[in-house]
């Protein structure tokens, strides 16, 4: 029923183009994030090539998620993301058929690793920048929603959809399926017009060390923007450990193992899906102080799992842990878009990329030591409590507090279109 299908995607064709490309290739993305390990180790490189694999992947992105985000202010952001997904869509192509025709090994593996995560680290501050340009203000934060809703059905339905492809056509036939996703996204992208963006004037532009000390200036001088990058860290290093590694550690012997923490993980995307369709229909008039409160619950995650409670209830309280965390991401992007000026947007938004994700194996890192000292309850207790002081550090903030709605880019999202052939 028409009723059924959301206003933005409705009335704003552009965006509705770029979310359709983005459902099928993030759900490609899951899928490959189960399925790479089990190449590695069909290659025969074991429990280390694994890890020299994931590094090899992560390492580009921690290392060019700046510049990338300078070049996203001053170049064409679609054509950007264009070039990221033709050259995601190769190595993936490359890697299928080298592990169909058993020609991969490690060394060829770690290289295609590293140009993905190179090429990744471009697409997602660009990503962020071109967002507002494909819908109406008023449209922005569902289609933030929409946007986390992707994320969340990835999550979902991929880790299934990649062992079945795994079982029917193997490690190399789920690479190409991945591949096929990079090509309809670049297809929708090639369609995609979008206005003519601000950073575009080249006149205008300082040299590229000047664009970047500006985007640090930029966001020092948001204190609101410098306390969520210091939670997005926290978050990172404090909470996520408990879910992805200590919470599986504690599953054998507090949720029955396997099943249990199925259960778990599975409550916990049914409650981001739910966070991500409030969002289609309730606009808070302080996205950010919902959005600190939010984090508040999301932080909570780490006592919960580490309390001792049986598996039910930390089920139940992860469903509205994983309300929490839509809520927490979606207006903390919606805010950055609607109060960072067009020009500097993907600077700002590159260093979020780069403290929450860049954080993350450090988290590992506190998680595994922590656990080897405490043993991996205390250990999980205590990251969590520091992840909730963290959190109630940010909304003791005032600029956090009282940032209210107010779109900077409202003027800029629907300019005039540049004529055929014209550089946008």
């Amino acid at each position: 029923m028409p009723t059924l299908v959301p206003a933005v995607l409705r009335n704003e064709p552009r965006f509705r183009l770029l979310f359709t490309g983005q459902l099928l290739s993030v759900l490609g993305d899951r899928v490959t994030m189960l399925v790479l390990p089990f190449a590695v180790l069909r290659v025969g490189g074991g429990p280390t090539g694994v890890v020299v694999v994931s590094v090899a992947q992560f390492l580009p992105f921690v290392l060019l998620a700046l510049p990338a985000g300078v070049l996203a202010d001053r170049l064409d952001r679609r054509r950007i993301m264009l070039a990221s997904d033709v050259l995601r869509f190769a190595v993936q192509l490359v890697a299928g058929v080298l592990l169909l025709t058993g020609s991969a090994g490690v060394p060829v593996l770690v290289v295609l690793a590293a140009v993905f995560g190179a090429a990744d680290a471009f697409f997602q501050p660009a990503i962020t920048g071109l967002v507002p340009a494909t819908v109406r203000p008023e449209h922005l934060q569902p289609a933030n929603a929409l946007r986390g809703l992707t994320f969340s059905i990835g999550s979902i339905t991929g880790p299934a959809l990649g062992g079945v492809l795994i079982a029917v056509v193997g490690p190399g036939g789920s690479f190409l399926f991945d591949a096929a996703t990079f090509a309809v996204s670049a297809v929708t992208l090639l369609l995609l017009r979008v206005p003519r963006a601000a950073s575009a004037a080249p006149a205008e532009r300082a040299h590229f060390f000047a664009d970047l000390a500006a985007g640090a200036a930029g966001v020092r001088s948001r204190p609101w923007i410098v306390a969520f990058l210091a939670a997005g860290s926290a978050y990172a290093v404090l909470v996520l450990p408990a879910i992805f590694v200590l919470g599986p550690v504690l599953s054998g012997e507090r949720f029955g193992g396997a099943p249990g923490w199925a259960l778990i993980t599975a409550a916990f995307g049914v409650g981001s899906l739910a966070g991500d369709l409030i969002l289609l229909r309730w606009r808070p008039r302080f996205a950010l102080r919902v959005s600190a409160l939010a984090l508040i619950g999301a932080s909570c995650q780490g006592v919960v799992i580490g309390s001792g409670l049986g598996t039910a209830p930390v089920a139940a309280l992860e469903l509205l842990a994983g309300v929490c965390v839509t809520l927490y991401f979606s207006l903390w992007e919606t805010s950055l878009q609607e109060h960072v000026p067009d020009a500097e947007l993907s600077r700002v938004a590159s260093y979020d990329y780069l403290t929450s994700t860049g954080a993350l194996p450090l988290g590992s890192v506190a998680a595994g030591a922590l656990t080897a000292t405490l043993g991996a309850g205390p250990a999980i207790l205590l990251l969590g409590t520091a992840g909730l002081v963290v959190a109630f550090a940010v909304i003791a903030v005032p600029a956090v507090r009282r940032l209210p709605r107010g779109p900077v880019t409202a003027d800029e999202a629907f300019r005039p279109e540049a004529p055929p052939g014209a550089a946008a």
